[in-house]
């Protein structure tokens, strides 16, 4: 049964991370960015209080990659959605449901982004978080965990949003979902990661034992060409199968180049050992080409929408152009991801092959990676995307204190060392029992103490710039 509330207040803060080495995608070098952190105050129907919360990093030009913005600008940006979407969430009067109230504030929050020029996929991101925080709240406030209560349907999940399904459909896709008490780690390999030898690919100190790969792609047919023949080379000889994904990171602008690419890794016995292994290629064009493209013949092949997936509208337009996925990331909604999936499971009904993958650009250790990592369970996604715990050492900039009691909430999920705090990887999976907990995946909260507030941003643009 859906739990309704009336949100009494957000507060918003950040605490600076840095990277353990620098990670390249697309045409940026991450090395160090900020990570948000969400804490909600909801007021049930009966009075009582709770507090709920969350966590993400701010990525810079993954949510809007336009060349004329520096990485500051588009972090910025992120602040300011956040802001605008705390204001908007908070003038909602009276109580309602967890998704009553994402669904009524989502269409102005749009609207008063893309008035100050931020787009869609940023936009999305302050009410992304927000709502995380909000479920974590009201699952406390019911008293269950997050499997428990995606079941019952606590956050009140509905088809306003979603016309093209029916709500007996989402309820019954809500009700079949058996959690998975292990998901494989899918381990990313960055532009500027090593490929061979120690330190490489094939290495297991580097990889935690990962039976999935992520392979990031520059845009340049010969480069990326090269690239997976030595990636082959090392992933042939391990002992155990594995399986490969690519992520272009919208760097194909040029269909012609996608199809050399694409042609390459169909004919090319060099690149067998990728292609016989290749279960999906994502996001290979930038957003506004995928929706003007389709894939024609690409569309024998498996491919993704990830970066243009900005809208409730993105997965069934980015399906008629040939694609057959899309990916889950919470910092892009997990309403969306929810109903993403249960669009999946009517089309493949109908006799389809559709699917929603686990990806991830933003998930730390605590909150940010146990609240993704149990919406990846709960969905039935068999490995996810995991690069938050290889690019930066343990937890970070967390404090100690705060990092050792996530790792004694949750034994399974984390190693401890004299010095650190780490992801516990199992033979190259992530376990997911301690995440059956009341709230949202976590029985720990951030040390609000040491965290400082989000920094005031104002309009990149102002209003009249577009008069």
């Amino acid at each position: 049964m859906a739990l309704r509330f009336g949100l009494r207040d957000i507060a918003l803060f950040e605490r600076p991370v840095r990277f353990a080495r620098p990670f390249r995608f697309g045409a940026v070098t991450v090395e160090a960015t900020p990570q948000l952190l969400v804490r909600v105050e909801i007021e049930t129907e009966g009075g009582a209080r709770f507090v709920g919360a969350a966590a993400e990093l701010m990525v810079p030009k993954w949510f809007d990659k336009r060349p004329q913005l520096s990485p500051e600008q588009t972090v910025a940006d992120l602040r300011r959605s956040l802001a605008i979407a705390r204001e908007l969430y908070l003038a909602h009067e009276g109580f309602d449901t967890a998704f009553a109230l994402h669904a009524a504030c989502i269409g102005a929050q749009l609207s008063a982004c893309a008035q100050e020029d931020i787009p869609p996929l940023a936009a999305a991101y302050g009410p992304a978080e927000l709502d995380k925080a909000l479920l974590d709240a009201v699952l406390r406030a019911a008293g269950i965990d997050f499997f428990s209560g995606m079941a019952e349907n606590v956050a009140g999940i509905d088809t306003r949003l979603t016309p093209d399904l029916s709500d007996a459909e989402v309820a019954a896709f809500l009700a079949a979902r058996k959690p998975l008490a292990r998901v494989a780690v899918r381990h990313t390999v960055g532009l500027d990661d090593r490929i061979e030898g120690q330190g490489g690919v094939a290495d297991i100190s580097e990889n935690a034992g990962a039976r999935y790969f992520k392979l990031k792609l520059s845009g340049d047919p010969d480069a990326d060409t090269s690239r997976l023949r030595r990636i082959g080379r090392e992933l042939a000889p391990l002992p155990y199968d594995y399986m490969v994904t690519l992520d272009a990171n919208e760097q194909y602008a040029e269909l012609p180049a996608l199809h050399l690419l694409a042609d390459r890794v169909e004919t090319d016995n060099s690149l067998r050992p990728i292609a016989a292994k290749l279960l999906y290629i994502e996001q290979p064009m930038p957003r506004d080409l995928t929706r003007q493209s389709p894939l024609g013949g690409l569309a024998a092949r498996d491919f993704i929408i990830d970066e243009a997936d900005d809208s409730y509208e993105a997965f069934p337009a980015a399906r008629q152009l040939g694609y057959r996925g899309v990916s889950s990331k919470s910092c892009k909604g997990l309403y969306k991801s929810v109903l993403n999936a249960a669009r999946a499971a009517k089309w493949n009904a109908e006799g389809g092959r559709f699917f929603v993958t686990g990806e991830d650009l933003t998930c730390q250790p605590g909150l940010a990676l146990q609240q993704d990592l149990a919406l990846g369970a709960w969905l039935g996604l068999q490995h996810v995307e995991r690069n938050g715990h290889h690019y930066v050492d343990g937890f970070g900039e967390t404090p100690e204190r705060e990092a050792a009691a996530f790792a004694a909430a949750h034994p399974d999920l984390y190693r401890s060392s004299p010095d650190r705090v780490h992801l516990a990887i199992h033979e190259g999976d992530l376990l997911t029992t301690s995440l059956s907990v009341p709230g949202f995946a976590s029985s720990v909260h951030p040390d609000w103490a040491s965290l400082s507030p989000v920094q005031q941003t104002t309009p990149r643009l102002s209003k009249e710039h577009f008069a």
